[in-house]
């Protein structure tokens, strides 16, 4: 079975506003993710060998897997679209379409945000139904709590305390999603958007 490694391509540095000492810290945790994934990937297996696929205990873990294997790929979309100097002008087909949905690009990112301020950890993150073709923003607890199953992530955004608290301690939240909003790759995610309108799945890495 082979294993998951850390993505190190998709570590971001020099950011406008967001120290490296902050990607740092919260890189720590992604390869918890990552080493975890691997390790409940291999227990449950070998539960499965040994006939435990029903038991208790093989629940409790299999419920775990989720929250960290979530854990995993959402943290490589969300620092996969991190890059200093970029503009919403390169995302133009993405810009269009929420222009279209929600009446302005600076609406879409107003209403993002209100999902992202929800009070609560977890994740704002920006869909597309690749059945309806339509946009919507939602929030997510827990990583694996609240994903819409068939839709793809557009815009990642990470709202757990460990992605700011570096930087702007636990009152932050405000002053981090304005510099995020600084910080997004809208190449990348344009890439995104293309790759979903199209019915393509679009790969983390």
């Amino acid at each position: 079975m082979s294993e998951y490694t850390v993505r190190e391509e998709l570590k971001p540095s020099g950011l406008d506003g967001i120290s490296d000492d902050q990607i740092t810290d919260h890189w720590g945790l992604y390869k918890g993710y990552v080493a975890q994934s691997n390790a409940l990937r291999k227990e449950l297996e070998e539960m499965r060998a040994a006939g435990k696929g029903a038991s208790l205990t093989y629940a409790d873990r299999r419920r775990r897997f989720g929250f960290e294997y979530n854990g995993m790929v959402l943290h490589e979309y969300y620092f996969a679209q991190l890059k200093a100097g970029s503009s919403m002008d390169h995302a133009p087909g993405f810009k269009s379409a929420v222009t279209e949905q929600f009446g302005s690009a600076e609406a879409w990112h107003e209403d993002l945000m209100a999902a992202a301020k929800s009070r609560g950890i977890g994740w704002a993150i920006c869909y597309y139904d690749t059945t309806t073709g339509q946009i919507n923003n939602h929030f997510v607890q827990l990583h694996e709590d609240g994903n819409i199953g068939g839709f793809s992530p557009l815009v990642v955004v990470d709202v757990f305390e460990h992605a700011y608290m570096v930087d702007w301690k636990a009152l932050g939240r405000g002053d981090y999603l304005a510099a995020l909003h600084k910080n997004m790759n809208w190449s990348l995610v344009e890439a995104r958007f293309q790759a979903a309108k199209s019915g393509q799945a679009f790969k983390r890495f």
